[in-house]
């Protein structure tokens, strides 16, 4: 948990804020500190936080987990009541001379960080582990309800593709942190053809469980960027394809750039601003099915400036054509 608020600060709104509001004020922060844009030392660790905040605020289930545990929320077993989970941590203070389980051991942290690419710096409160896994409070050696080995939280991290990176598959090279340091370095794959909000299962890679239990799961929550060019619709791309005037009265054949490079696209006569061409299967890939498509959005363009040569053929189309686009059809 960052030092100055909770994820709530983070964002800047309320505890009662909707989904709407928080994914407002993510775009917002996230335009305003992404590294990309912003140059400052601290935007980069301010847009860490940024998007953890919204990772975990976005999502029904774990707001309601973060909202009843606190930062310890990804630590905590799935069935416990969170008024257990008070009394507990209470006990935990008291039997250690009234300092948290964080404060005893000077924090507890296992989490993720990208190398390359993605969000950095999750540090993930080992609270758990430290409250049922030494024998008890106080030193007096009982087990706390009879909590025995503690298997280990499954994690979330957020990752950021451009749409190219999407298309083609791409790789990220992440370093697992644990409470005692570097657990270790990892190379992921990402497969062609993932989709905006896939989440990528990296087994056995989450938080590490207590008494020889298993780890948990380390989740890749996949986020593809906004891009000047190409729009998503699932595995549709749209990409907009300027023509000349007389390109869409007269009909061609014009070249059209696509994230797996360029097509050709057949024009029919009379193509107006707004009509869809169709490229079938040039889309996202889909390794298990059916890719999607690529349309060619139509814009008719007129030139800036007119030649006298230009300007005498238009004004003889003018004179002669009989077209109204105002017309009602």
């Amino acid at each position: 948990m960052p030092p100055d608020g909770d994820f709530y600060s983070i964002l800047g709104v309320s505890r009662a804020a909707g989904a709407d509001e928080i994914q407002r004020a993510y775009r917002k922060l996230a335009r305003q500190y992404h590294p990309d844009v912003n140059k400052d030392p601290d935007a980069e660790e301010r847009f860490k936080q940024i998007s953890e905040a919204y990772d975990v605020l976005s999502d029904p289930k774990t707001r309601e987990r973060y909202d009843a545990f606190g930062e310890d929320f990804r630590r905590v077993p799935p069935d416990m009541d969170p008024a257990d989970y008070a009394r507990v941590r209470a006990a935990a203070g008291a039997g250690r001379g009234g300092r948290s389980s964080r404060s005893a051991e000077g924090g507890f942290g296992e989490g993720v960080r990208f190398s390359t690419g993605g969000a950095e710096g999750i540090d993930i409160e080992d609270l758990l582990g430290g409250m049922f896994g030494g024998g008890g409070f106080g030193g007096g050696g009982r087990s706390t309800r009879g909590w025995g080995p503690i298997p280990g939280s499954d994690q979330e991290v957020e990752i950021e593709l451009s749409v190219e990176e999407a298309y083609r598959g791409t790789s990220r090279s992440l370093t697992l942190q644990g409470a005692d340091g570097t657990r270790g370095n990892l190379d992921v794959k990402i497969p062609a053809g993932v989709q905006n909000g896939q989440r990528i299962r990296l087994k056995g890679q989450g938080g590490q469980g207590t008494g020889g239990a298993a780890a948990g799961d380390l989740y890749l929550v996949v986020r593809i960027a906004e891009h000047p060019r190409y729009r998503l619709d699932g595995r549709d791309i749209t990409v907009d394809l300027p023509l000349a005037a007389w390109e869409g009265a007269l009909g061609a054949s014009v070249d059209v750039r696509t994230p797996g490079g360029d097509a050709k696209v057949k024009v029919p006569k009379g193509t107006s601003t707004g009509r869809r061409l169709r490229l079938k299967g040039r889309g996202l890939p889909n390794p298990k099915g059916r890719p999607g498509d690529l349309y060619a959005e139509v814009r008719l363009m007129v030139p800036h400036r007119l030649t006298p040569e230009e300007e005498r053929l238009f004004e003889e189309l003018a004179g002669t054509s009989k077209f109204d686009p105002r017309r009602r059809r």
